[in-house]
């Protein structure tokens, strides 16, 4: 079975994290040092290394890992799981060390009910656990949870040095690649580096990036199948192959692509910004229109049209 580069590359110390901001490294080195830490909120968009951090963190604090429960919140969410499962294990002893830690992922997936009782664990535990949470929108998260955590946020890599990390992966494991095909992998997974990754990995075929559709990557081949035509500019089988492919839950996905790639209907500013309150608009009434597919539909003709007469 291949290693998921994922793994592979993941950073283990704070020595190989790429930190974004001087200050916060200084931070992270000052809690190593001293060897404790306060509840932590780390924020930032997917794949962006929030849990990679915590746990460079807590592997460079020496933390033994019975004394380590890791969960995430998109999976389990529920008031049972604060209840029984991290309330159990917050509640006892740590076996080598001062505290037990609970690594929390995806902590803005919890209910409200649920936070509120991990906002008591966070009291009712403080001298014997720290809780690490992640989490991607900050602002779902309950202020009494903000006010217990120092909060870190995590900003994403640029354009250039995310395309130049997967770039170095590939070159690392004797990949052959063309620099307008990762160009197109890095359009459709940015800033979400380890989505990123895992896609190329699956699309290697005889030691060689596959175009988009010719690799093992399944469902998400379309989406690398529209970037790809926004690139070379056929605009209308981009909008066609999107509203037959993406599913409801995806088109604010497809928005966010959009306006990320504002460069795909003109260079110019004037046609970037008439491309920009179309999309401002298709998203505002996608959420009070009846049918979001067909607002979507019309948002890609009106993009189209504004590409066409660039």
């Amino acid at each position: 079975m291949k290693e998921l580069w994922v793994e592979k590359y993941r950073p283990n110390t704070t020595k190989d994290y790429v930190f974004r901001d001087e200050k916060q490294k200084r931070q992270v080195k000052s809690w190593v040092d001293s060897g404790a830490i306060p509840h932590l909120l780390f924020s930032g968009a997917a794949g962006t290394g929030k849990t990679t951090l915590a746990k460079v963190l807590l592997n460079e604090l020496g933390v033994d890992g019975g004394d380590i429960m890791i969960i995430n919140a998109s999976n389990e969410n529920n008031v049972d799981t604060m209840r029984t499962k991290i309330n159990g294990f917050a509640s006892s002893l740590p076996f080598g060390g001062d505290f037990k830690y609970v690594l929390l992922d995806e902590a803005d997936y919890l209910s409200p009910s649920a936070q509120a009782i991990l906002r008591n664990m966070m009291e009712a535990f403080s001298m014997t656990c720290r809780f690490i949470l992640t989490c991607n929108y900050p602002n779902k998260v309950i202020p009494a949870i903000h006010s217990r955590c120092q909060g870190y946020h995590i900003e994403k890599l640029d354009e250039q040095e995310f395309a130049a990390r997967v770039a170095t992966i590939l070159i690392s494991e004797g990949i052959d690649l063309d620099i307008d095909t990762l160009d197109v992998y890095v359009k459709s997974a940015y800033p979400d580096l380890r989505k990123c990754i895992n896609m190329v990995q699956q699309s290697i075929v005889d030691n060689k990036l596959q175009q988009p559709g010719q690799g093992e990557s399944g469902e998400s081949d379309w989406v690398l199948e529209y970037v790809a035509l926004f690139q070379i500019g056929k605009i209308a089988d981009a909008r066609k192959l999107i509203v037959s492919k993406a599913q409801a839950q995806e088109y604010e996905g497809v928005y966010r692509k959009l306006y990320e790639n504002l460069i795909w209907f003109g260079e110019d500013d004037i046609t970037q910004g008439r491309a920009l309150i179309c999309i401002r608009d298709g998203l505002v009434n996608h959420a009070l229109v009846a049918d979001p597919e067909i607002n979507l539909s019309a948002t890609l003709l009106e993009l189209q049209h504004i590409g066409n007469n660039n």
